[in-house]
């Protein structure tokens, strides 16, 4: 073989491997480029408890099965529960699709349980004005260094995991766990600034521009994002769904649970149209709802339940308003513990406590009044007294021998009466006497 010949055999075998190996280059790039044709929109704008969980575990099965190519989800959220916010992170973890957050609108913040969540989306964005972090969960005391060793186990475990998801991520980690471990809360332009987003934006045409050629880690594998027009679908929380995020919100349990008690209270100090009774015992079990899906501290349930035996036994016993001074205590303790948990992000807000306090004080208040002004009365006239107090028969219980009992209704009371007469349902009679050994009245019809 000629020299000549050799030469061009080189330029030739040089050629084609030049050849072999931009095929390659080409067919990598097109397997690393991922293509979002197809996008599913979901929002959370609410605390972080099972229905939430719920919602998004049924809106990732839904992407799955309708072929959508990711997953942006609007995150605003002031905490929530440390065990569902890792199923949430388990979920995106197992995602075949990239899982975009945005923290939005202006004024949102993704604090607590919704900054650990953040950090484990494949791309994170922030609207300007908003804000992420204090992720600490909420302390039962004040001493950090006093707490338990499964609670800083605990805390240990979170930060682990947060600058795990931002090594991954490629994100700042050391401030990540800095959110947990002190509680570091940092506004949108600053975590641009450190490495803790992937960028500002602002409306959906920003958050594209910020898409397109976008770089992620997903399940090990580098892919960059192509958006070509993306049909973009909004997947919102079923009626269930909706219902149980509403009895879960610890402000709605609380005040459900308030009101509940407060009517039983009402029941038992004028007992009879069983009204308050009832819808005291429907709030009480929406309360229940709510109880059940957050992380409820029980000793200091029980501190808001005795403030209202306290209350009851004020009517009862002269003690000059120190058993309702005491009740208010127990009821602002128990009120400021109530979800303080290790596995809570969440807390009644101070404020809201003082206000609920206040009505019931004003009405303990109000109830003190009426009664010191009957006791006036003493001695001139019974406390509460029916004799000769007109009424009306609501309906007919029952025959006793030649009496007839009834239901009838005096000053808003229901009695049951006793009268020799024969009487109908709206008949007008006066109360003549009550029975010694029981609390039965005996009328007569008025003419």
């Amino acid at each position: 073989m000629t020299i000549l010949n050799k030469l061009l055999l080189s330029i030739f075998m040089t050629f084609l491997i030049l050849g072999l190996q931009g095929r390659g280059l080409h067919a990598q790039t097109q397997e690393n480029t991922r293509t979002i044709k197809k996008l599913a929109r979901l929002k959370i704008d609410s605390s972080i408890n099972p229905a939430t969980y719920s919602y998004l575990e049924s809106s990732f099965k839904e992407a799955s099965s309708k072929n959508f190519d990711a997953i942006l989800i609007e995150l605003n959220t002031p905490g929530g529960l440390v065990t569902t916010t890792k199923d949430i992170l388990t979920l995106f973890g197992n995602a075949d699709i990239p899982v975009i957050v945005w923290i939005r609108p202006e004024g949102a913040s993704a604090t607590s349980a919704g900054a650990i969540i953040a950090s484990g989306a494949h791309l994170l964005y922030m609207s300007e004005g908003t804000n992420m972090g204090a992720a600490t969960p909420i302390q039962m005391g004040k001493d950090i260094e006093k707490e338990s060793d499964m609670r800083k186990k605990a805390i240990n475990d979170l930060v682990a995991l947060v600058q795990s998801l931002a090594e991954t991520r490629g994100r700042n980690p050391k401030l990540f766990g800095e959110m947990i471990e002190k509680a570091a809360s940092f506004k949108a332009q600053e975590a641009k600034e450190k490495n803790l987003i992937d960028g500002i934006v602002n409306t959906d045409k920003e958050l594209y521009r910020a898409l397109e050629k976008a770089n992620l880690r997903l399940k090990g594998q580098d892919l960059t994002l192509k958006l070509d027009n993306p049909l973009q679908v909004d997947i919102e929380m079923d009626s269930g769904q909706k219902l149980l995020n509403i009895f879960a919100d610890p402000s709605t349990a609380y005040v459900l649970f308030l009101i509940g008690a407060a009517l039983l209270y009402l029941e038992f100090q004028a007992a009879g149209g069983f009204i308050a009774g009832s819808v005291g015992v429907v709030c009480l079990l929406l309360a229940g709802i709510g109880f059940q899906v957050l992380p409820l501290n029980f000793g200091a349930l029980g501190l808001i339940v005795a403030s209202f035996v306290l209350f009851v036994l004020e009517a009862f016993i002269t003690s000059y308003g120190i058993l309702s001074l005491a009740g208010l205590a127990s009821l602002i303790a128990g009120s400021l513990f109530l979800f303080r948990t290790d596995d809570a992000y969440l807390s009644l807000s101070t404020s809201f406590i003082l206000a609920v306090v206040a009505a019931i004080a004003a009405f303990l208040g109000l109830c003190l009044f009426l009664i010191l002004k009957e006791r006036k009365n003493i001695g001139k006239e019974k406390f509460n007294e029916t004799l000769d107090r007109p009424g009306a028969v609501v309906k007919f219980l029952k025959n006793e021998g030649d009496r007839k009992l009834y239901q009838v209704k005096i000053g808003g009371e229901f009695w049951n009466a006793f009268c020799s007469e024969d009487l109908s349902p709206g008949d007008q009679v006066t109360v003549s006497a009550k029975e010694e050994h029981s609390m039965n009245l005996i009328v007569k019809k008025l003419s």
